[in-house]
């Protein structure tokens, strides 16, 4: 991890298109701006990580649904029709 000092409305930059700027500083808590370009996401870690478990969510729900699906037509096929 890169650890860097900064002031208020001081920056740095990251990949050439990312930059990080110090807004404000009140207290223990600094306030922070990011101007990184559209295609970019940006968000807090926390969110971040609840974004990724609901991916995971999905992806596994969709798993199973397939299942489900391939099972129907399976039964389907076995089924006599009325």
């Amino acid at each position: 991890m890169l650890v860097l000092t900064r002031k208020k409305n001081q920056s740095i930059i990251i990949a050439d298109n990312i930059e990080i700027v110090v807004v404000d500083i009140k207290g223990d808590q600094i306030k922070i701006g990011v101007n990184a370009p559209k295609n970019i996401s940006v968000h807090r870690k926390e969110v971040y990580e609840e974004i990724q478990m609901e991916n995971k969510l999905a992806a596994t729900n969709k798993i199973h649904i397939n299942k489900v699906r391939e099972l129907e037509s399976l039964l389907k096929g076995k089924l006599p029709q009325d």
